[in-house]
């Protein structure tokens, strides 16, 4: 019963990014909500379907995109991976492990995306999409890890709660 909370969350996320969030820009740049909430979601100590979920939003994600499913997958698994290396080594700054892996994972996803791009013939100027898509993608993304990792840390807390001793 735990796994099917991310159904509506993913379709929601999903929902979303393509409705609101990617109305938002700066320059050229958006934010993430499915990469944030991700890794939100995966640095969570009680969660066991981060892969699950990054598969699922990978997916999902390269089917409303113009891109295929190939980019998204790659950085949200990269996303889910980075998460739990540093979960492990940073465990007592929860908040700085968020914003590496948002940094890493939106620099992860900029570069899988100009990768595609460059399969199918497509040129752009790597220092035009660093300067005016990645790192203002970058700085919204930062804005949103805050707010989106505490609500996935009640979200994370309400789906599996822990027996607490008296």
């Amino acid at each position: 019963m735990r796994n099917l909370i991310a159904i509506p969350v993913i379709l929601l996320a999903v929902i979303l990014q393509s409705s609101i969030v990617s109305n938002i820009a700066v320059l050229k740049g958006f934010a993430d909500l499915p990469l944030v909430m991700l890794a939100a979601w995966a640095l969570q100590d009680e969660v066991e379907t981060a892969w699950h979920w990054a598969v699922a939003m990978g997916v999902l994600v390269g089917f409303v995109s113009g891109l295929s499913w190939f980019a998204p997958l790659m950085s949200y698994l990269l996303v889910v991976a980075l998460a739990q290396l540093l979960q492990r080594r940073v465990w007592q700054a929860p908040l700085l492990a968020m914003f590496s892996i948002t940094f890493l994972g939106t620099l992860g996803l900029s570069v899988f995306t100009l990768v595609e791009l460059r399969f199918m013939v497509i040129s752009l100027p790597v220092a035009d999409v660093f300067g005016l898509l990645t790192l203002p993608g970058i700085l919204l993304n930062m804005l949103l890890a805050i707010p989106v990792y505490a609500v996935m840390r009640d979200l994370a807390r309400w789906v599996y709660p822990t027996l607490e001793v008296e």
